[in-house]
């Protein structure tokens, strides 16, 4: 990567988290619609990194769990094609906006950012940094818990109790990824309290690695 792709790669990063900083003190309608235009920008080619924290972050700033969850899905998808030569930068885990966040209620899906109460996939990523940053597999490997963890959530606000459990079985079982750390451990306490919210809802219980994605 040359050095001014580089700062162009830094300078997205960087307005996804103006963005952001945006939407954790409220004005969401604002961060929506620079959310979107960095979107456009982005286009369906664009880089797999930026698609992915910046979809994630799109989903809270939706109004409608439906909008919600059809975010979430981009991100995951931007996740799935992460290629193996990409530079990673920085996972979801370590958002821009500098780790400012707001703190979900205990029953939340979402996962605790280190340092703060922000939502899975909404996390620090294993202390990575501008100097130490994660292979893209390994990079990936990192992003799934949380990712997962949002899609769960997003199916239990839409009444999805069985699509929740199919993602939620997903977190869990991709959480080795995960460090012994702040980070890893607000995931897994989310994915705890969803288990538990679910345990009380009716029908089976989670069925790892379906065929197909609900």
């Amino acid at each position: 990567m040359t050095e001014q792709q580089e700062a162009s790669e830094d300078a997205v990063m960087t307005r996804i988290g103006q963005a952001v900083i945006l939407l954790h003190a409220g004005d969401r309608e604002e961060a929506r619609n620079r959310l979107g235009e960095i979107w456009a920008e982005i286009g369906a080619e664009g880089d797999s990194l930026h698609r992915c924290t910046l979809a994630h972050y799109m989903a809270d700033a939706q109004d409608d769990p439906a909008d919600e969850l059809a975010w979430d899905l981009r991100a995951l998808t931007a996740a799935d094609g992460l290629r193996p030569g990409e530079e990673p930068g920085l996972p979801p885990g370590r958002r821009p906006g500098h780790g400012v966040s707001p703190t979900p209620g205990e029953g939340s899906g979402r996962a605790p950012v280190e340092g703060s109460g922000r939502a899975a996939g909404e996390g620090a990523g294993q202390g990575v940094g501008q100097d130490a940053r994660p292979g893209p597999q390994q990079a990936v490997r990192v992003f799934y818990p949380s990712l997962h963890l949002s899609l769960a959530a997003d199916y239990v606000k839409l009444r999805r109790p069985e699509a929740a459990r199919v993602h939620l079985a997903r977190a869990r079982a991709a959480t080795g990824a995960l460090a012994d750390d702040g980070y890893g451990n607000g995931v897994r306490a989310a994915i705890a309290r969803l288990e538990r919210r679910l345990a009380a809802e009716p029908g089976e219980g989670p069925r790892p690695f379906p065929e197909q994605y609900s």
